[in-house]
């Protein structure tokens, strides 16, 4: 299924928003021109153990979003558009110099609202599996179209609940297009495949952020994983990272860090429900933990360099 982009009318992400995708950032809901803005590229320690393994993934984080959540710990990308813009030769060569620094993968970070581009650069196949890490407000067709070129989907679900995806990311109609989402990214892979080492070589992996107070919902998050997906056929990674960061610091819902109690009661709605995956502890809930978004990895491609000198 070929991808079918307008660059006049943008209607890749669910938004639909039929923005003009110019040279210049401002342009539709995400913000972004039309060739790919990354702020950083690297191999990256803080993915769930097959993923980031003992070398690292290569992550490639780029800027721009579909959502707009209040709490977003890489809100400097995400929605103040901090980045760079390469070509897709760049992007490429970007893939190759993490290949060639040990990564065991290639994790795009935030890659939505450029599948256009990744669709094309991912035309040869490289020689990891790359992973196609999502806020799981993905459009079935725009999944549909990458079919074959994504081995492993990292997708969030982060609502069960219009109400909150709202209130929280300006998405009401987030579950419904999130739940639609998942089940294309496993009809695509099928169950996942972990190689002799450990790593994930295939499959989806479902994140799930516990929020202050809505234990409850992530309880139906992992209901409707549980009640969907046969066992043994998708991963659960449950986090509990959460730190009030940008506007969640205004919101008193969410201006504060997970109780142990609530951490505690999902970990053991999760294993009840025999959900095969991986936990996140609340040590990781320290700003800390966000990456440096400077351009690490995110220079001048050796082409144009070398045509300079």
């Amino acid at each position: 299924m070929q991808l079918f982009y307008n660059p006049e009318h943008c209607t890749l992400c669910p938004r639909g928003c039929g923005a003009v995708r110019g040279n210049t950032i401002g342009k539709g809901f995400c913000q972004m021109p039309d060739q790919p803005m990354v702020a950083r590229a690297a191999l990256h320690q803080w993915e769930e153990p097959p993923i980031s393994g003992t070398k690292g993934a290569g992550t490639v984080f780029f800027s721009g979003c579909a959502l707009r959540c209040v709490y977003c710990q890489n809100d400097r990308i995400s929605q103040q558009n901090f980045g760079k813009v390469i070509s897709k030769s760049h992007l490429r060569e970007i893939f190759n110099k993490l290949i060639q620094a040990g990564a065991h993968n290639i994790d795009l970070v935030n890659p939505s609202h450029f599948s256009h581009v990744i669709g094309e650069v991912l035309e040869a196949p490289l020689s990891v599996p790359v992973i196609w890490n999502s806020s799981g407000y993905d459009r079935v067709s725009t999944l549909q179209a990458l079919a074959g070129k994504i081995q492993i989907y990292l997708p969030d679900f982060k609502y069960p609940d219009s109400h909150a995806a709202l209130r929280f990311s300006e998405a009401e109609d987030y579950p419904s297009v999130a739940k639609n989402a998942l089940i294309e990214m496993v009809r695509q892979t099928g169950p996942y495949v972990l190689d002799e080492n450990g790593l994930l070589k295939r499959g989806v992996m479902i994140r799930h952020l516990l929020l202050p107070g809505r234990l409850q919902q992530a309880k139906e998050v992992m209901d409707w994983i549980a009640q969907t997906f046969e066992p043994k056929s998708v991963l659960f990674s449950l986090m509990g990272q959460y730190v009030p960061c940008g506007r969640a610091e205004a919101l008193p819902a969410l201006n504060r860090v997970l109780r142990k109690s609530e951490l505690k009661a999902a970990i053991q709605y999760m294993s009840a429900l025999g959900l095969e995956g991986y936990i996140q502890e609340d040590t990781s809930a320290v700003k800390e933990y966000v990456p440096a978004f400077d351009l690490t990895g995110v220079k001048e491609e050796t082409v144009q360099r070398e045509k300079i000198i």
